[in-house]
């Protein structure tokens, strides 16, 4: 089984460096690997056997960066710690610049006073090789590596302006002007755009942090009739832990003894508190109101929900849009191409008459203002924002593809038991039908043949047994998915299920009865003896289960935004149909078994009904769910459903489905703006710099801005708010 890692990397300064690296990870043998230039991370998959982790880190370091294992908790404190250092190399460079850009103002009045060249080389030459050397290393370890990036842009741009004002001073040319300023206050102003797009990028990834943030470090457990404390990594599965009023949970578990309501908006996004009694589930960094709980743990360390929401959240903000894909591939070659318009315009003043300064600072221009930072965050920001943004409002979407894939759903088909309606069938009336079978006997032998199971209409038919231990034991069971199930018990082999297949295949008055049931949208169950004879009627279960609250809006505005709904069911056509006049859909596809229901999701592709999705709970819907182009799984479904999933909704609530589209279409139309923005400040700047309009110091700020911008840009996505209408 392949392996995956996410490793923070250090030492990116552009869009063509996360290329770069992401190029040699992938040439490793059995290595697939992204790279996310706004996270700073890599998200590798290897084969064990072919490659290791060491391997991953090696390579990382070969390319030139710095990577170090994840550890817990750790990813905040490296972000503080790397902010500061910036921080602090920023204010030298502040105060050695200061001084060189002062000396500016005298120009205002025309006097043209300035520093003794002398002071200005020794205040501009540590911003230069000091606390420049960032960009010299990054820039050989990019040419090293036979590729170009924005350290290459800076390194070369800055050098040129300190080199041609060094000689100068040197040389004694008096009647020339120095660009000391400009070198020196270009390095200070990239550095205050790190700090800030590094500040920016951190808000952007908030979310992941704030989820980390929320894993309690301790337990409470009962020893010796004393509560006492322990660390959650202490906890192992079946331990006993207790939850006081005001406590986060710490752990996954199940409910023993205690009754008290719960806040889990973590989880789902919703305030509303959460009943919990024995039986129930808890989740950890959920927070207890007023009843004391004992639990059971279930899920401790890497498998609890929580645990499950960081690293599903953290591959998706990690991973690449399509739309990114093009954007690494344009930022690979824009350093190049913007090398030879430096070049060019600096040939271009020369042979029409200007002096070299002048061709000089044309060029030192376009190489700083051309840095395609801004492009390469334009696209990893909005989606790091966007898939956040959903993770905190209880929509979990597995990778940046899967979100640019929902803006374009044409068709969604619904499963019916426990996604349009809320899943909790009971049973309304029993009918015996054999002069040996009491109304209680019938019920436990049902109860026997559904033990165990978790389908919802199984789990009706068991609550009706209020005798556990009556129950009599079941050999040879047998289930028959989208019929029903079958065993012998009490010397009886019995057929619990849909009517007509308990009965076998030729239609019955009895089968009749139940289609007649089915007309007003009830479910029948029906129990059956097999005998040599053929099968013998014992009895008939009738059940009904509600649409789930507001279903019918949700469908309808699904309608309204050109999404066309329909239903798939192994129920019968009555009740189908019945469901589907009530909701307002115009198609349904019923008696078809579950796995029927993925070749159902494939002929609609094929007919060419765009992109296809599927909405479903059960284990029976995994297939189809995979089958899909972009499915949804209700958080409260099986485990089957959720890992086969695109999209987990975690609010279980199907409304949630137009909140996905509504939060895809919100950051596709961020990155479409922000790459809008990046190419019309690349297709502006370039030209104005290199017609020699810009001088190098604004081109610096401007570069910097741009970068602060976009990101700026994708934080306005937090003000997404679910339930706005599409």
């Amino acid at each position: 089984m392949d392996e995956t890692l996410i490793l923070p990397v250090s030492g990116m300064s552009c869009a063509a460096c996360a290329s770069r690296l992401e190029k040699a990870l992938n040439e490793l043998p059995g290595v697939t690997a992204s790279v996310n230039f706004a996270t700073e991370k890599a998200r590798a998959r290897w084969t064990p056997g072919l490659a290791d982790a060491a391997q991953i880190m090696a390579a990382i370091e070969e390319a030139g960066f710095s990577a170090s294992l994840p550890e817990k908790n750790t990813e905040d404190e490296r972000r503080k710690n790397l902010w500061r250092a910036e921080l602090r190399l920023f204010c030298i460079a502040l105060i050695l610049t200061l001084p060189l850009m002062g000396q500016m103002l005298f120009m205002l009045d025309g006097s043209h006073r300035e520093l003794p060249r002398l002071l200005q080389l020794l205040l501009a030459t540590p911003v230069q090789f000091w606390i420049g050397a960032r960009f010299y290393r990054g820039a050989w370890q990019s040419l090293r590596h036979g590729s170009t990036n924005m350290d290459v842009l800076v390194a070369l741009g800055t050098s040129a302006a300190w080199g041609f004002s060094a000689f100068v001073t040197i040389a004694g040319l008096h009647d020339q002007h120095v660009y000391f300023e400009g070198s020196a206050a270009i390095i200070t102003l990239v550095l205050l755009g790190k700090i800030m797009e590094s500040r920016a990028k951190a808000r952007a990834a908030g979310a992941l942090e704030s989820l980390i943030r929320l894993q309690p470090r301790y337990a409470s457990i009962e020893e010796n009739g004393e509560i006492k404390e322990v660390p959650v990594e202490a906890l192992l599965p079946d331990d006993i832990f207790l939850v006081r009023p005001g406590d986060a949970v710490p752990v996954d578990g199940e409910v023993l003894e205690g009754v008290s309501t719960l806040d889990e908006a973590m989880l789902t996004g919703e305030s509303k508190p959460v009943l919990k009694e024995a039986g129930n589930r808890v989740f950890a960094a959920t927070r207890n109101h007023d009843g004391m709980l004992r639990c059971r743990a279930t899920g401790v360390g890497e498998a609890t929900m929580l645990a499950n929401i960081i690293r599903m959240v953290a591959e998706a903000q990690g991973s690449k849009a399509p739309v990114e894909r093009l954007v690494d591939r344009v930022a690979g070659i824009f350093v190049p191409v913007v090398l030879v318009i430096a070049i060019i315009a600096f040939g271009l003043h020369l042979t029409f008459g200007n002096d070299f300064a002048t061709a000089l600072i044309a060029a030192v221009s376009v190489l700083v203002i051309a840095c395609p930072c801004a492009l390469g965050l334009a696209t990893p920001t909005a989606l790091m924002v966007g898939i956040g943004r959903g993770s905190e409002t209880g929509i979990l979407i597995r990778n940046a593809e899967v979100l640019e894939r929902v803006e374009k759903l044409q068709t969604l088909a619904f499963d019916k038991t426990g996604t349009l309606t809320l899943g909790k069938p009971e049973v309304s009336e029993i009918m015996p039908f054999a002069e040996d079978m009491s109304r209680e006997r019938l019920v436990l032998l049902a109860a026997a043949l559904e033990r165990g199971s978790e389908h919802p209409l199984a789990r009706a038919i068991y609550a009706l047994c209020k005798d556990e231990a009556a129950i009599p034991t079941v050999a040879a069971f047998r289930a028959y998915p989208g019929l029903g199930v079958e065993g012998e018990a009490e010397g009886l082999l019995l057929r619990l299920g849909a009517p007509r297949w308990a009965l076998g295949e030729p239609f019955s008055p009895l089968s009749f009865a139940a289609e007649q049931g089915s007309d007003q949208g009830k479910t029948m169950a029906l129990l059956a003896e097999v005998t040599p004879d053929g099968e013998r009627a014992l009895g008939l279960f009738t059940l009904t289960d509600q649409i789930r609250p507001g279903m019918a809006d949700v469908i309808n505005r699904l309608k309204n935004a050109g999404v066309r709904c329909l239903m798939l069911t192994g129920d019968n056509r009555a009740v189908a149909a019945d469901l589907a006049f009530k909701l307002g859909m115009e198609e349904f596809r019923a008696e078809i078994l579950p796995v029927d229901k993925a070749s159902a999701i494939n002929e609609l592709k094929q007919a060419g009904r765009g992109l296809v999705g599927m909405a479903g709970d059960g284990i029976n819907d995994a297939p189809a769910l995979a089958a899909s182009d972009v499915s949804f799984a209700m958080g409260a479904g099986s485990d089957a459903a959720i890992h086969a999933a695109d999209i987990v909704l975690m609010r279980n609530d199907p409304e949630a489905i137009v909140d996905a589209i509504s939060l895809s279409s919100a950051t596709l139309g961020k990155i479409r703006q922000n790459l809008f923005l990046a190419f019309v400040y690349n297709i502006v700047s370039i030209p104005l710099a290199a017609s020699g309009l810009l001088n190098p110091v604004i081109a610096g700020a401007a570069m910097a801005a741009s970068s602060v911008s976009v990101v700026g840009s994708s934080l306005l996505l937090r003000r997404w708010q679910p339930g706005k209408k599409r």
